[in-house]
């Protein structure tokens, strides 16, 4: 039997995030460049302390600007956030050009960009470890915020398709579980 990983993991549904950071740049507006770059092997890790992990090709040069930083931010993308994944899952240099066009705001822990979503955490990195041809990042959370009413795009064979329509009750048990 032959093993074909890829094949089978496409048949796994994940969420959509977008995994923002900076570092010090004197030349960039406000002393700081920004980058941000679409990721779908977001997972949670712990609830106490609160833990989250994704992971990065360990050729990635934004990973090598999340390990400068320390912190960072994962923004995750409701249904409309379809196009958002697409142009921050390009080269640097096309994200570059994309970040500015988005509607974000820095967030009050990091200064790392939470773009519009469903949801987003802003961490600082506790670990890192190599697997494989990629780098698990295992972050702390500091600060949360969620939008519970919105439909979350999902990532399936190869796709990003929206998510289904939550019901008004699911709706008002998320939002009483974080009142």
């Amino acid at each position: 039997m032959e093993l074909d990983l890829r094949a089978v993991m496409r048949h796994f549904t994940t969420g959509v995030g977008v995994v923002s950071t900076h570092v010090t740049d004197a030349d960039a507006p406000g002393g700081r460049r920004h980058d941000a770059i679409t990721v779908n092997s977001l997972a949670p890790v712990s609830e106490e302390p609160p833990l989250v992990s994704f992971c990065l090709r360990n050729e990635s040069v934004f990973l090598t600007d999340l390990l400068t930083a320390g912190v960072w931010a994962v923004s995750v993308l409701d249904a409309e956030g379809a196009r958002t994944a697409g142009r921050l899952a390009k080269p640097r240099e096309a994200r570059a050009e994309t970040l500015p066009t988005l509607p974000t705001t820095p967030g009050a822990h990091t200064g790392a960009l939470i773009v519009d979503g469903l949801g987003w955490l802003e961490c600082a990195t506790v670990e890192t470890f190599d697997a494989g041809d990629h780098r698990m990042v295992i972050g702390r959370v500091l600060g949360s915020g969620l939008r519970p009413t919105r439909r979350p795009l999902l990532f399936l064979r190869g796709a990003l398709v929206p998510g289904p329509a939550l019901v008004e009750e699911t709706a008002a048990v998320a939002a009483r579980s974080l009142g």
